[in-house]
């Protein structure tokens, strides 16, 4: 033993603190890499798919069509929500394709003139009255969903399949197999009060930030992260989670209807096949936002971003002249790399 290691064992015995080595021989602090933000990939491939679209498509970049693209998404936007909310919470609503159809058909119907039209369910009510048919209709698929997971104890994606069923049979039940026409409801979906933008953009924008603020600031917010972690540990925690699960529900109701109700307005009819591919846009949009299938993780930020990617794919791929069903081929080679890469995620989680 050397004089140095006597003199630091004699110092430990004695309960004084050993001195700090020289300067030369500091220990090395290693800099961690600046972790960027999950949402920083989606940006960097929606910018390029941006850049490719607008090399390749002299049209893609007009006004027209960026408001053309805001429109589209807007739709499925305001609908992603939601639903991002209940994938957090680790539960799932397929049926809103078939609910939105069904909430335009019922208005439709519900405005219709007796009279004049060969539908047995015509009620000739004037449009606010409809409108409120609508939502009242809204409110019970909101309550069937919320009912059947909460209080019944049926799995989300088992009940959602069977009202996605259930709906759109009663959307050809009450249109009797036809498009109804609707006279006077063209300011909710075209309308453009600002700097020629469509009123359903400026909805999707109030909607992504209130959902945004419930999401980040809101003990329910929080609440649904919990949920969908461990359910267990959130009810032990003292989280009412059924009740919550159920706003969930109702929640996403309520902006489905909206949904459906722009649509309507948009194209000025409801038709049996409004909404067919909702499910599908949403999921995908979610899925590739981060959320994660699992539930407990997510983000608004993520799923809008993601919204745009397949709005700006879409629009790009018929800008090329590309056929519509390789168009829907995309759109499911997204989806299934989507849930792939979450897959990957949700295996790679505990070595990280």
């Amino acid at each position: 033993m050397t004089e140095d290691q006597a003199a630091a064992d004699d110092g430990r015995a004695a309960g004084v603190p050993p001195a700090a080595p020289p300067a030369d021989q500091a220990p090395v602090r290693v800099r961690m890499p600046i972790k960027l933000p999950e949402t920083a990939a989606l940006l960097g491939v929606l910018v390029v798919l941006i850049a490719f679209f607008s090399l390749t498509s002299p049209f893609f970049l007009r006004f027209d069509n960026i408001v053309n693209i805001l429109q589209n998404v807007a739709v499925i936007g305001i609908i992603a929500c939601p639903a991002t909310l209940l994938l957090i919470s680790g539960q799932f609503d397929l049926s809103v394709g078939s609910a939105a159809g069904f909430v335009g058909m019922l208005m439709a119907v519900a405005a219709a003139d007796p009279e004049t039209t060969r539908v047995p369910f015509a009620l000739g009510l004037p449009i606010w009255g409809a409108v409120i048919v609508a939502l009242l209709g809204a409110a019970f698929v909101g309550l069937i969903n919320a009912f059947a997971v909460t209080v019944v104890g049926i799995n989300a994606l088992i009940t959602t399949l069977g009202t996605l069923a259930i709906f759109r049979g009663l959307t050809k039940v009450l249109g009797d197999g036809q498009t109804i026409r609707i006279q006077g409801f063209g300011e909710l979906g075209v309308v453009r009060p600002l700097l020629d933008i469509p009123l359903p953009v400026y909805l999707f924008a109030l909607v992504v930030i209130l959902f945004w603020f419930i999401q980040r600031y809101t003990i329910y917010g929080r609440s649904m992260y919990a949920i969908g972690a461990s359910p267990v540990a959130a009810r032990l925690a003292g989280i009412r989670t059924k009740r919550a699960i159920f706003i969930g529900f109702m929640l996403s109701a309520g902006l489905v209807a909206l949904a459906g109700l722009i649509r309507l307005s948009q194209v000025g009819g409801a038709s049996v096949n409004t909404g067919i591919g909702f499910e599908l846009a949403v999921v995908t949009a979610v899925v590739l936002g981060g959320a994660s299938l699992a539930g407990g993780r997510g983000t608004i930020l993520g799923t809008i971003i993601a919204v745009f990617i397949v709005g700006v794919l879409g629009n790009g791929l018929i800008q090329l002249r590309v056929p519509s069903f390789w168009i829907e081929v995309a759109g499911g080679l997204l989806l299934l790399g989507a849930v792939a890469f979450d897959q990957l995620r949700i295996r790679l989680a505990p070595a990280n």
